[in-house]
């Protein structure tokens, strides 16, 4: 079956600072802000949810199709995702621009001070869906560039081609009229609870209206699991035990693979929402959105353990 995953391409470019923040600010002096942090260095990793997302769709044996824009600093993240079997296809590059980035910095107390630099993303990929088979694709539809979220939920809509609608953190740019509209007719979507709270406030709907316009929602909600919605009830998933918990930074982009994984293999929901925590508890294990591995062996071993008698 052939996977879209639309969605961002980034750098994450992460600093540990070896102290606290709040030695380095006064707190009378913050209208004239002049900070220095002096780090202890600069790791470099690949992120983005269209990268992350199609990272551990590979690890799960597939090789979808991403549907983004990058840089002209993305030859290192280009032939990564190549030694993964991934097509470079639908990626757009400009040469213009940087890839997206990331700049996080990290003080011992854990507090994070963040730069984006949205660069190649400000563009659209504007990649061409013609001549796909409705019952032969699968698409989700991930936060990155808002003309492309907006294109393809229309493109996939004009097609019947089925779609996964997952806003994230586009949705504070995007107007809830469109939100709504970009949802209405999706296969399935997906958020936090936070994300959820913010789009129901904004539209003035509930989730049982938002169910009217979609096939099933599905709810993650951190180390509680996730909930799992359709027209037939609710529906709790708890997570799948992790070895240890090194960074929850992106899990929520493994566990939409395994989602799409138990999807494009005929699995329930419900089903398809415990690949997803047995995908994303691989992901804690590690530090970083594209460190961890596993086989289909130890992936199929974990989900016997977690729910095989649930």
């Amino acid at each position: 079956m052939k996977i879209l995953v639309s969605g961002s391409l980034a750098y994450d470019r992460i600093m540990d600072f070896p102290e606290k923040f709040s030695d380095h600010i006064l707190p009378d002096k913050i209208h004239i802000l002049n900070v220095c942090f002096l780090v202890n260095g600069l790791k470099e990793q690949f992120g983005g949810t269209a990268g992350n997302i199609s990272y551990n769709l590979a690890l799960l044996g597939e090789r979808p199709l991403i549907l983004a824009a990058a840089g002209k600093d993305f030859d290192n993240y280009g032939n990564w995702l190549s030694s993964l079997g991934l097509p470079l296809d639908g990626i757009r590059c400009i040469d213009n621009e940087f890839t997206a980035g990331a700049y996080i910095t990290t003080d011992k107390s854990d507090n994070q001070i963040t730069g984006f630099n949205p660069g190649a993303m400000k563009y659209p990929c504007s990649y061409a869906i013609d001549g796909l088979k409705p019952h032969d694709t699968l698409a989700i539809i991930a936060p990155g560039n808002v003309d492309d979220m907006t294109a393809y939920s229309k493109a996939y809509k004009d097609r019947s081609i089925p779609y996964i609608f997952d806003p994230g953190q586009q949705i504070p740019v995007i107007k809830s009229e469109l939100l709504i509209e970009m949802l209405n007719g999706s296969r399935l979507f997906i958020s936090n609870d936070y994300e959820l709270e913010m789009i129901m406030r904004s539209s003035g709907l509930a989730k049982s209206d938002l169910l009217e316009k979609t096939q099933a929602i599905v709810t993650t909600l951190g180390e509680r699991g996730s909930v799992v919605c359709t027209h037939e009830g609710e529906t709790p998933v708890p997570i799948a035990r992790a070895s240890g918990v090194l960074d929850p930074t992106g899990a929520g982009d493994a566990f939409r693979a395994g989602l799409i994984k138990g999807m494009i293999m005929g699995k329930t929901v419900l089903d398809a929402a415990k690949m997803g925590a047995v995908s994303s508890s691989f992901s804690v294990q590690c530090q970083g959105t594209q460190c961890h591995t596993f086989t289909m062996d130890q992936f199929w071993s974990r989900y016997e353990a977690n729910f095989s008698n649930k």
